[in-house]
């Protein structure tokens, strides 16, 4: 089959559901990712023929579509911060949201000698990121999936930087493991009634355990992440900065159960949709 006449067939099919720009996107992402084709070579190569198994592949991914399975899950991998990563089901796929989160630690920490641990990594693109950025820090992560681990491994071993992953549940942990001055974490943080706002995509296809905590202790991670902090650094005068992403319905519960914890200088921000969706806190 001719490329081009796959193409009549991905539209008419995805356009209703997704709308004619986000379907040709999928397009061009899987054109890259099956043939190697830029968006010059699909427009250079209109009497390309599909070979029976190219053919296979891409009326597979069609049908994953149809199901609204993501397509970073599909082609296997996400775009964060200008680096590519590997996800899998075992991991969120980053969000455009988180690397304003990046962002913000890189621009306040240019030139530091920093040690950051991101707790509850997943694929490891908010440290993996910072590695990158910050030439001169350490970095830790720490998630409980073993399966995620992995995987950001392989995100490190990709983007050629050196970070310490850690397997560790901080749910039971009493103290943080090392001396950090940069503690950063993207936690679970969508409570259970917010899942009639979600897509189906997210839904049937995204880890649980990155995406949701209860309706009665919504702020679980949160609260356990500032206690390490407290509980490791308590007789410290060495200063530390907290950074969170954070649920844009919770944002002032968590600035005031941060202050109650002893945390100081607490700054909401907003994400580029006008969101309160990061927080820095300091501990000193």
């Amino acid at each position: 089959m001719l490329l081009q006449k796959f193409k009549i067939t991905f539209k008419d099919q995805l356009v209703p559901i997704y709308g004619n720009n986000e379907t040709m996107e999928f397009f061009h992402l899987l054109c890259d990712s099956l043939l190697g084709f830029s968006r010059v070579d699909i427009s250079l190569n209109f009497d390309y023929v599909l070979n029976q198994k190219q053919l296979e592949k891409f009326e597979n991914s069609l049908e994953r579509l149809l199901k609204q399975e993501p397509i970073q899950y599909i082609i296997g991998t996400a775009y964060f911060y200008g680096n590519t990563f590997l996800v899998t089901p075992n991991t969120l796929i980053p969000r455009p949201e988180t690397e304003e989160l990046v962002d913000w630690i890189a621009s306040d920490n240019p030139t530091k000698k920093c040690t950051i641990v991101d707790i509850g990594t997943g694929t490891g693109c908010i440290a993996i990121s910072l590695a990158k950025k910050l030439a001169s820090a350490k970095v830790s992560a720490i998630d409980f999936s073993f399966k995620a681990i992995e995987v950001a491994h392989k995100n490190a071993e990709q983007n050629n930087v050196s970070v310490n992953f850690i397997e560790k549940d901080i749910l039971i942990q009493d103290k943080l493991s090392d001396d950090f001055n940069i503690i950063v974490s993207n936690p679970p943080y969508v409570r259970e009634l917010e899942k009639k706002e979600m897509s189906a995509n997210v839904l049937d296809f995204e880890p649980d355990s990155a995406l949701f905590v209860s309706d009665s202790d919504p702020l679980i991670f949160y609260r356990k992440i500032a206690q390490l902090i407290v509980n490791t650094y308590y007789s410290s005068e060495k200063q530390r900065l907290l950074y969170y992403e954070i649920n844009e319905y919770l944002a002032k519960e968590t600035a005031e159960m941060l202050k109650q914890l002893g945390f100081h200088s607490i700054e909401l921000k907003n994400d580029f949709r006008g969101k309160p969706r990061m927080l820095k806190a300091f501990w000193k």
